[in-house]
């Protein structure tokens, strides 16, 4: 499955998202695309948005970008499933792009639920 991730630059991405992500199960069994994996400025992603059958957002912290990659994400009737940091707060915009909504206390715990989500 390709599947795209959606998030902030304002926390350490690299560290608390991409990391984790690129040393679990999940990075074997799927094509996952981190779009600022290489640089900064990452590329244009609308069509690879497009050709995704997943979009994981990482909403603990609010993000223009995302929301635009989100709004691409829903014309295109990808789905979505948000996640976040217990105790973070999101905006309530997103329930109208997803009913699908994880929960995680660190990153061992988010790559757990992740991994049920997707099975």
């Amino acid at each position: 499955m390709k599947i795209f991730v959606a998030h902030s630059s304002n926390f350490d991405f690299r560290n608390e998202l991409y990391l984790p992500l690129r040393n679990s199960k999940l990075n074997l069994k799927h094509e996952i695309f981190l779009p600022q994996e290489k640089s900064d400025t990452g590329p244009i992603t609308k069509d690879i948005i497009k050709n995704s059958q997943l979009i994981v957002a990482e909403v603990s912290y609010p993000s223009t970008g995302q929301g635009i990659e989100l709004g691409w994400a829903n014309i295109y009737d990808i789905p979505i499933v948000c996640i976040y940091k217990e105790g973070a707060t999101f905006s309530n915009a997103l329930r109208k792009m997803t009913d699908k909504f994880i929960a995680y206390k660190n990153q061992e715990n988010m790559i757990e639920k992740l991994t049920n989500f997707i099975k």
